[in-house]
């Protein structure tokens, strides 16, 4: 198995990736690549076929609740509760600051 990919098949990538690359660069990546496609080869590999995926941290049967129109509050009520008001709206702290 050879230990780096042909000249070509660097310019080739270097093409697709829109990059110049010099000779010096080019024996690099020769071993580079080669080591990268060797271990995504490796990973290709795994039997995982039989194994349930976790994603995220919960089954797929979460359940929603549903969409309950209820009353409004009253906004007089709700501003008297604040202690920072400005017109009809409630002041709260700075959080993100532009300075």
């Amino acid at each position: 198995m050879e230990d780096r990919l042909t000249k070509e098949e660097v310019l080739h990538v270097a093409n697709l990736a829109r990059i110049e690359i010099d000779d010096n660069e080019l024996e690099m990546y020769q071993v580079k690549l080669k080591e990268l496609l060797d271990q995504i080869q490796v990973v290709t590999e795994i039997d995982d076929n039989d194994s349930e995926y976790l994603i995220a941290p919960w089954n797929d049967k979460a359940e929603f609740r549903k969409d309950e129109i209820g009353n409004m509050l009253n906004p007089k009520e709700v501003l008297q509760n604040s202690p920072r008001k400005s017109g009809n709206y409630i002041e709260v702290p700075v959080v993100i600051s532009n300075e």
